[in-house]
């Protein structure tokens, strides 16, 4: 049995000696298609404006960022620093970013530097970009799109929130009922029972946390009062292609959210057929009881869409106050009882919550460390395409 002798390196290593990667065979496909469609090329030419003519600090290369967040996405890393340790750790890796093995790996803060450069435009057309790759192989159609929203939870602790007319903290705040109820001197315990004996703790109306005022108080789907998102998917109910994804206020509700939502995704769907003679246009719309109500039937109605939304059952209705809406809603209603509407009301369950699985499960998103709208729609649009148009 040989023992372990001294761990002095070499001077000098040879090119020809260092280690090699056979490569993963799901980045040796992914690398092959995004060149031979010139991917490095195109986002290049989108990011061209970011960078400066006279170098400064060394730049992380357009292309080699957005295979970065594409590694995060497949590899479920829901940080930064996440992401440029394990591109220095994995031979495999390096193939696929085009990075030496004589050359560091891009630091967590350059990619993040990155990210704050490239605007929201710029990622956006990265996602286009995706989308046109899959309506010429077939993959998008755009004719019926569903929409459904999740929360996000937000960088962000309940306990920083302070009131918007005076600044105060929560803990201030209790301390101040406590007092004026005749406890000059508060324990924990005594504010703690003061707060569970208040009905309405907190709203949007009077809280906010100053580090982040798009986070929103909203109740997640586990029953938790926590700061957050609103992420709304529009889907091809087809093939499960991504259309649109947008971000919301946590408080807005799904009728106020989702005529924006499908208006994104309609103008997505017309720049990704942009290079095709016969485009389809979006025409048909997929939603959930949610997003029932006779404004949304009108609006839809509006824009021209078919609508094929649950109902909720609400029992008797009277219409003597929104007459024009009577027709829309018995449309509706018998679009979705019929044979074909239960059959796109399967598949909507089945594919756009496969949206919401790849990108915030799998892909690690469903607690995002980013802060603002702008931020984390820039990730969330590189990490859609990558989700339907590669994997």
């Amino acid at each position: 049995m040989g023992t372990r002798q001294s761990e002095q390196g070499s001077l000098w290593v040879a090119t020809a000696e260092l280690p090699k990667s056979p490569g993963h065979p799901f980045y040796t496909r992914l690398s092959a298609l995004l060149d031979a469609n010139d991917f490095d090329g195109f986002v290049e030419g989108q990011c061209a404006r970011f960078y400066a003519p006279v170098m400064g600090r060394p730049s992380l290369a357009p292309g080699r960022y957005f295979r970065l967040l594409l590694v995060g996405y497949f590899e479920g890393i829901d940080s930064e620093r996440g992401i440029a340790w394990r591109a220095s750790d994995s031979l495999a890796i390096r193939s696929f970013l085009r990075l030496p093995v004589d050359e560091p790996p891009p630091d967590h803060t350059t990619i993040s530097r990155t990210r704050r450069v490239v605007d929201l435009e710029g990622h956006r057309a990265v996602f286009t970009w995706m989308q046109q790759r899959l309506v010429a192989a077939g993959l998008l159609k755009g004719k019926t799109v569903a929409v459904d929203a999740t929360m996000l939870e937000a960088n962000a602790a309940m306990r920083s929130i302070v009131r918007r007319d005076t600044g105060e903290s929560y803990q201030e705040f209790l301390t101040g009922l406590a007092q004026a109820s005749g406890i000059a001197t508060p324990a924990r315990a005594d504010l703690a029972r003061l707060d569970r004996k208040r009905k309405k703790k907190t709203s949007n109306e009077d809280w906010k946390y100053p580090g982040d005022p798009d986070a929103k108080i909203a109740k997640m789907k586990d029953g938790r009062t926590h700061l957050a998102y609103k992420a709304e998917h529009a889907v091809d109910l087809e093939t499960g292609a991504l259309v649109a994804v947008t971000l919301q206020d946590a408080d807005q509700g799904d009728t106020t959210t989702i005529i924006e939502t499908v208006i994104a995704a309609a103008e997505q769907i017309e720049d990704a057929q942009a290079e095709i003679q016969a485009p389809q246009p979006l025409t048909e719309l997929i939603a959930d009881k949610g997003y029932h109500s006779n404004e949304t039937m009108i609006e839809l109605a509006t824009i021209g869409l078919r609508s094929y939304v649950a109902e909720p059952d609400s029992g008797r209705r009277d219409w003597s106050k929104e007459p024009q809406a009577r027709t829309l809603v018995y449309a509706n209603r018998r679009r979705i009882r019929g044979p074909r509407g239960r059959r796109l009301m399967r598949q909507r369950g089945e594919r756009i919550e496969r949206s919401f699985a790849h990108l915030y499960d799998t892909g690690g998103m469903r607690r995002t460390h980013l802060r603002g709208h702008t931020n984390i729609l820039s990730v969330s649009d590189s990490n859609s395409g990558g989700t339907w148009g590669l994997k």
